[in-house]
């Protein structure tokens, strides 16, 4: 019987780093041929430049480091293998997004990518042109048509490589995750085979990159459809698929199929990817953040932990005149859970002293936010200070919600270089920290449960401002993920007063999401890449 084993190597490259994903690939080739039998080893899209590049990609010495990198692959490869790979090229004076075929030192051909995505987070087309041609390689009997990621999404690339003689399709993907994307991108894999009656292999990338997070969860189906092998998500690693011929088709063998997980714990791994892979590439020591005694520092306090380990994670409570014993009391007891270092720093002398600065200037006027907004910026001062002496990233704490309606201090609580739970709204918190607490004690009982609050004024809770997060995030999803109208939301339910008041400070905080701390991408619809909105504007909110 012919059979043919294919691994697909769902590992994590670094951007910019050409020559280590070169050797990263090296390596992998020589592992998959040594421990699986390797005939065929498939690596994600532009796995040699990393993905996404950006940039980059207009430096001229790209396709310089890039023909060094193919060429070293070409001599140290192991023989007898046949290598797909994908990496960005100049060919005749346009970019193109590539995968190559590499065999016994040879660079067979190159697939040119045909549909280029323009819309979230994507920009394809600022760099590549389009491919106009289907790629077909015979490699031990089987024909593999190769395709990469947005080209299964558009179907076209996939009818035309079939009708070029495919035997099997193999897609090279650099998919970044939001929540609900992996079932999504399963449905649509297992959708597209059974159109075209062929199995298809799925390699995708894993890692963080800046805002974006990538889960893994390569995978086969069947001609029919049916999942046959898939990787882990949120793991990297080399997994085989065992092609067998029957009659006259190929047909891939049941393999290891990773079990489903919850949509918390799926969303969880993600944000402690993204943290774990930007402080990691970036050449951190550690991370350093403000523990209030809150849920929303509690929650990213373990996220930290998990991400990076107890010890490079140092937590400073900063308490002042309104922060409550139980604050106190909760941030040091989940320091100790955690095994963090935990350090007090009072804030009142910084306050006060600025406040006697300040007194001549602010005669005459009444107490508001401002004061409120100069406490959380000297607690702002001091984690930058921290950061500064001890080679520690800041870590910002401020959830998606209130991010939206900018209710966070500049320079204040949104000082940090990185920021977790950035793109997670607040009731989704709640749900990770009940989550996270069924797998280890990790945040005290009292901080999920208390009412959420500033403790920037006596007494202070948040809905003295905001609607209750349940509504909050409610009107937010439809507004920011689902771009609807202030009257379609009113139709859909909610209080007018609620809708506008909420609408309108969505809109008028965009300068402060603009200098807030990059965070990781969880939602369809994040604050960064795929939300563009102008800053000075005159558009008002309606129908």
């Amino acid at each position: 019987m012919q059979d043919l084993t294919l691994v697909m190597a769902q590992l994590d490259p670094l951007v910019g780093d050409i020559p280590g994903n070169a050797e990263r690939a090296i390596e992998a080739v020589r592992e998959a041929r040594i421990e699986h039998g390797a005939d065929v080893v498939v690596f994600p899209e532009l796995f040699l430049s990393g993905y996404p590049p950006e940039d980059l990609l207009l430096r001229p010495s790209m396709e310089t480091r890039l023909r060094e990198a193919r060429a070293r692959m070409a001599s140290k490869v192991a023989r007898d293998v046949l290598v797909i790979i994908g990496y960005p090229g100049r060919r005749e004076g346009q970019g193109y997004n590539l995968a190559g075929a590499l065999y016994n030192g040879e660079w067979l051909d190159e697939y040119a990518k045909q549909a280029l995505p323009n819309y979230q987070v994507f920009d394809e087309r600022r760099y590549f042109a389009t491919g106009n041609r289907s790629l077909v390689l015979e490699h031990k009997g089987v024909r593999l048509g190769l395709l990469i990621c947005e080209d299964l999404w558009d179907g076209a690339p996939v009818r035309a490589a079939c009708e070029a003689g495919a035997d099997v399709l193999i897609t090279l993907n650099a998919s970044p995750y939001h929540q609900d994307k992996p079932a999504e991108r399963l449905r649509l894999l297992e959708q597209r085979a059974a159109e075209v009656e062929r199995p298809v292999v799925y390699v995708n990338t894993i890692g963080g990159q800046d805002e974006l997070v990538f889960d893994g969860g390569s995978a086969c189906v069947d001609a029919g459809g049916e999942l046959r092998v898939l990787a882990p998500y949120w793991q990297a690693g080399l997994m085989p698929v065992q092609f067998v011929r029957e009659a006259d088709r190929w047909v891939p063998r049941e393999g290891e199929i990773e079990p489903s997980v919850d949509p918390e714990e799926s969303l969880y791994c993600a944000l402690v990817t993204g943290l774990r892979d930007y402080v990691n590439k970036s050449g951190f020591e550690g991370v350093v953040l403000g523990l209030s005694g809150g849920i929303d520092s509690a929650l990213s306090l373990a996220i930290a932990v998990d991400a990076l380990g107890a010890q490079r994670v140092q937590a400073v409570m900063m308490p002042y005149h309104y922060t409550a014993d139980i604050s106190r009391q909760d941030a040091a007891e989940q320091a100790r859970l955690l095994g963090v270092h935990y350090q007090v720093l009072p804030i009142e002398p910084m306050v006060e002293a600025f406040m006697e600065t300040l007194a001549d200037t602010f005669a005459g006027t009444e107490r508001d936010t401002t004061e409120e907004n100069l406490q959380s910026r000297c607690r702002g001062v001091l984690l930058m200070a921290i950061s500064n002496k001890k080679g520690l990233m800041v870590l910002s704490t401020g959830n998606k919600s209130e991010m939206a309606v900018g209710y966070a201090t500049l320079y204040g609580d949104m000082v940090g270089g990185y920021n977790a739970i950035k793109d997670v709204y607040k009731s989704w918190v709640y749900r990770l920290a009940r989550w996270r607490n069924t797998q280890s004690p990790a945040i005290p009982e009292r901080v999920i449960e208390r009412p959420p609050s500033a403790e920037l004024a006596p007494d202070q809770k948040d809905t003295d401002s905001l609607p209750d997060y349940d509504v909050l995030d409610a009107i937010l999803v439809r507004y920011i993920e689902g771009d609807m109208s202030a009257e379609a939301i009113i139709d859909a339910g909610f209080e007018r007063e609620d809708v506008y008041r909420v609408v309108r400070l969505v809109d008028r905080n965009e300068y402060k999401r603009r200098q807030a701390a990059v965070g990781v991408r969880v939602t369809p619809r994040g604050f960064g890449r795929d939300r563009r909105y102008p800053i000075v504007n005159g558009w008002q909110p309606g129908e």
